[in-house]
């Protein structure tokens, strides 16, 4: 059966770190590497390539559509399932990814067919292969209900659904061949994804995602780990674990692996100022066979603040793990949280301790309270916005009232702090240094629309100041 799957175009009006970093598709990918063994599948990918859809469908005439989604794209979703209904109404139409694992009924719709809240490879040879069925017969398919983590629209979507965790799949990054040029991360272009393990036993208050993948880290085999490496292309290589710097012994095989095969890679990671603290001989070993940067999340100047989001560290910790990494010539990328609670003083207090760290490059999100999270029902009376207006569930957007100064002057202060990071912080001379003036330029580009996008989303909500 011909499958064509499909990531949505970004939303205009998102506020999103897609301005400084747009990486594959990982999870279609996996689901390519897997429905490819019985049918001819094809992925396009709408945030690399502008179609016009309607003449990209009658063109490609799929029998099935899936399409991926972040909360951010319901709305993006909802009208292609709609493009593909009015083009040949017997097409069915899958929705996958993150939002349909956390809250499927945002897909009760009649132009989707299915949404798969769970994705296994056996979930998903079941649904697809009984879809082929029906369409080789010309029949409905009505023998999905024990197809796991797939439900049927028709069959009506309960709200309350427990939470269930995806299967590891192993991509296969030639279905994207002709966009792969257009991955990057951050100055890093091209880059690939690799995941090694799921889940996250640090359990961060404000993390939405161990609550998908689990409460403790499951590592995959390394053997598999090492056989994608091998694989992968391009020179520079994000390795997308919750905090991949969790297990010295991994890390010691992934450099004996490196030495052994004399593999010369880039590498990027998240990993916890924790993890950098107990691993350092394993983490600055890892620094000699490519390891360029560190997504730390230091997350806050306050140590209050650090205790409520259940971070394992303190401020004196994120001080030493700036300095240790500085002293392995690793990069940090810092990201923080600004909060609904701060005032004037704090976010002064918060740019001085951003110049005390001194991280190469700093990511800056409002704390967002996404639907499950603990934060939600302690800030759902002071929510700016409806749980179905998904486009503004971004990690860029202010979704919480500030409590200690007008709407208007908090986004005054992020706009401040975020004129001041990404034009005087981020380091012009690293950024030359590391990556040249192009990606400079572009970083510089897109740090001046994420600052419209704000004053944009300033003047829209001027009203709620």
């Amino acid at each position: 059966m011909r499958i064509l799957l499909i990531r949505p175009p970004r939303p205009p009006k998102a506020i999103t770190i897609g301005e400084f970093m747009f990486c594959e598709p990982l999870g279609l990918e996996a689901v390519y590497g897997v429905l490819r063994e019985k049918h001819q599948v094809t992925i396009l990918d709408m945030m690399a390539e502008q179609v016009n859809i309607e003449q990209y469908l009658r063109e490609q005439q799929p029998k099935a559509v899936g399409i991926t989604a972040l909360c951010i794209d319901v709305n993006n979703v909802l009208e292609l399932a709609r493009v593909v209904k009015a083009i040949d109404a017997t097409i069915p139409v899958v929705v996958g990814g993150t939002q349909a694992q956390v809250i499927p009924h945002a897909f009760a719709d009649p132009a989707i067919d299915y949404v798969m809240h769970q994705t296994t490879k056996a979930g998903l040879h079941g649904l697809f292969e009984a879809l082929a069925l029906a369409a080789s017969n010309k029949a409905q398919t009505n023998n999905t209900e024990k197809i796991p983590g797939v439900l049927a629209v028709r069959e009506g979507i309960p709200e309350n659904i427990r939470l269930q965790k995806n299967e590891y799949l192993v991509p296969d990054r030639s279905s994207c061949q002709q966009y792969r040029s257009q991955y990057s991360y951050f100055g890093y272009k091209p880059c690939a994804l690799l995941q090694t393990s799921q889940g996250c036993s640090t359990c961060c208050t404000f993390c939405l995602r161990w609550r998908i993948e689990g409460a403790k880290e499951a590592h995959q085999d390394m053997e598999v780990i090492f056989r994608q490496i091998r694989e992968i292309g391009e020179p520079s290589i994000m390795i997308i674990d919750n905090d991949f710097l969790f297990s010295g012994e991994r890390l010691e095989q992934l450099c004996d692996f490196l030495d052994r095969e004399k593999i010369s890679k880039t590498f990027l990671c998240y990993g916890s100022v924790q993890s950098v603290l107990h691993n350092r001989k394993s983490v600055r070993r890892f620094a000699k066979y490519g390891l360029k940067a560190v997504l730390v999340g230091y997350e806050s100047f306050n140590p209050s603040e650090l205790a409520r989001y259940q971070k394992k560290a303190t401020v004196e910790d994120n001080l030493e793990v700036a300095g240790l990494l500085r002293q392995w010539g690793v990069d940090a990328w810092a990201s923080f949280i600004f909060h609904p609670d701060w005032d004037h003083a704090d976010f002064k207090a918060f740019r001085r301790y951003i110049r005390e760290l001194r991280p190469e490059i700093s990511s800056l999100s409002p704390l967002t309270p996404f639907p499950g999270l603990p934060a939600f029902q302690e800030f759902e009376d002071r929510l700016l916005f409806d749980v179905t207006d998904y486009e503004q569930w971004s990690f860029g957007n202010i979704s919480i009232r500030p409590s200690k100064m007008s709407l208007r002057a908090y986004y005054a202060e992020v706009l401040l702090t975020n004129l001041q990071v990404n034009f005087f912080m981020n380091n012009a001379l690293y950024l030359v240094r590391r990556f040249g003036f192009l990606t400079l330029f572009r970083l510089t580009a897109g740090g001046f629309r994420l600052m419209l996008r704000y004053l944009a989303a300033m003047w829209r909500n001027r009203e709620l100041s």
